[in-house]
């Protein structure tokens, strides 16, 4: 496979693998479902409650493993509400059936992860969440666990999205280097790149009395997955104000959502992920939701100025966190060609130009 072979596919073939059926659901897919290099996977009609997270292993199917993990199966079609510190199996909508040289990964919607909603993909055979090998053949289903605030799903609720690849597109650090001189892959921070390019944190904002993020509440309301700007902000939040000085101590178990110092840029021919920067430099996860579609933060497209959403999550002991400390890497990789739409063209792109902002759900 030459290197013009590798790369990530574009909206338009996702689209032609849907008429080809490498991609099969029992309905057509919503007018807003595939994104510039990524398909939002659709949850069906049925959920189950399991009793822990699984993986098959090989030669196990998922539906093998549910009749013995599950506690009870109920009917999505009318909307059901997941409860906080459950595990949930629903069977997706969409089917695979890639060609031997198409792989995938999959990842939360940014919507999903901002809401600490626990959400990954698991195949038939799966050795491994969030990856389908190549050449799969196959149903997919999503396994959710919300952590911070109860949801409602229905038949169709969009929590989880897919990226399909050929090769190893990847962009190493000297091609990066470049493509950063040409395009300016970040800017606002100081540019570190190291198997990827590093994004820190922003404490300071605008000065003191300035917003620098959000801690998510206990004992909320429940929020609806598919209804946008339809909560206020502070009955799920709790404000976090810049005092004057540039550190957070996270506290164990708690969610906060903050924002990166850098903005972020992807240009048209690239896509991108966000990977935790290294569990040994600290006791929290960063960012459970990663993908950046071309076009983020084009500022031919109004999205100058976009900065990565940060979603952290302290684990067993308190930790600080400093202004300008490194918390996670954007990994490039190449297109396999030019999506028809890029991120923020009019297709629903809720993010573009964003700084520190919650998910779509509230006003």
């Amino acid at each position: 496979m030459s290197a013009a072979e590798h790369g990530i596919l574009p909206a338009q073939t996702i689209a032609d693998m849907f008429k080809e059926g490498a991609i099969s659901a029992p309905r057509q897919p919503d007018g807003d479902q595939i994104q510039p290099a990524s398909l939002d996977l659709r949850l069906g009609p049925l959920a189950y409650r399991v009793r822990a997270s699984f993986l098959p292993g090989p030669g196990a199917k998922v539906l093998e493993k549910l009749d013995r993990l599950k506690l009870h199966a109920f009917d999505l079609t009318r909307g059901a509400v997941l409860e906080t510190g459950c595990v949930y199996i629903v069977p997706l909508l969409e089917g695979l059936a890639l060609a031997g040289d198409v792989s995938a990964t999959t990842n939360p919607k940014s919507s999903t992860g901002r809401l600490d909603v626990f959400t990954r993909v698991i195949t038939d055979d799966g050795r491994a969440f969030d990856t389908v090998p190549a050449g799969y053949r196959g149903p997919l289903y999503a396994e959710i666990s919300p952590r911070t605030f109860p949801v409602l799903v229905r038949e169709g609720s969009r929590l989880s999205q897919i990226r399909f690849r050929k090769g190893q597109p990847t962009v190493g650090d000297a091609e990066l280097a470049e493509v950063h001189r040409q395009h300016g892959l970040v800017s606002g921070g100081e540019a570190t790149i190291g198997v990827g390019v590093h994004l820190t944190i922003d404490l300071r904002g605008e000065g003191d009395g300035a917003l620098i993020g959000y801690r998510g509440k206990r004992h909320t309301g429940v929020i609806d997955m598919d209804a946008r700007a339809a909560q206020d902000p502070l009955d799920f939040w709790e404000p976090i104000l810049h005092r004057g000085r540039g550190d957070l101590i996270l506290d164990p178990n708690e969610f906060y959502i903050l924002v990166s110092r850098e903005a972020v840029h992807v240009p048209p021919l690239f896509a991108a992920e966000m990977v935790p920067f290294d569990p040994l430099v600290g006791e929290f996860r960063v960012h459970y939701a990663g993908f950046f579609d071309p076009g983020f933060g084009h500022s031919e497209i109004g999205g100058g100025g976009s900065r990565a959403v940060l979603e952290v999550r302290s684990h067993e002991v308190p930790f600080i966190v400093e202004h300008g400390q490194t918390v996670g890497r954007l990994v490039y990789e190449h297109m396999l060609a030019r999506p028809d739409t890029l991120y923020g063209e009019g297709i629903g792109s809720n993010y573009q130009g964003q700084g520190l902002k919650l998910s779509k759900h509230f006003r």
